[in-house]
């Protein structure tokens, strides 16, 4: 039976991935209305000509969120930590990126949840 620090870890990589779920859904589906709402720094003009940008941005969260959600169902333990540490430390660098590079926020809100996410999982098993 699984301990709760280990239930704890995989209900925040569920939560970590249903925010890149989120991410890609504004990225992909919704830039030009959610989208605005969201990235309220940038002006209004840039949405529709920016659009596949942004889809391709969305297209790599789908990939770091199904990557986590694959982790969930592997059962060898040692595998399933593996691929979860890969995709949460890919979030983390996408957030130390994104903070340097674009806002500081990137890294509160995706960054810095996965990184404790990945502390978790290291601390388990």
């Amino acid at each position: 039976m699984e301990g709760s620090f280990e239930i704890i870890a995989k209900i925040a990589i569920v939560l970590i991935a249903l925010e890149h779920v989120y991410i890609l859904w504004i990225e992909m589906f919704a830039w030009e209305t959610a989208g605005k709402k969201t990235f309220r720094s940038l002006p209004d003009h840039i949405f529709k000509p920016t659009k596949g940008l942004a889809a391709n941005q969305g297209l790599y969260n789908g990939f770091l969120a199904a990557g986590l959600i694959w982790s969930i169902f592997i059962a060898d333990a040692q595998w399933q930590r593996n691929v979860a540490v890969f995709f949460l430390s890919c979030i983390v660098i996408a957030g130390i990126y994104g903070a340097v590079t674009a806002s500081k926020d990137i890294f509160f809100k995706q960054g810095l949840p996965a990184a404790v996410t990945l502390v978790l999982v290291l601390f388990t098993s």
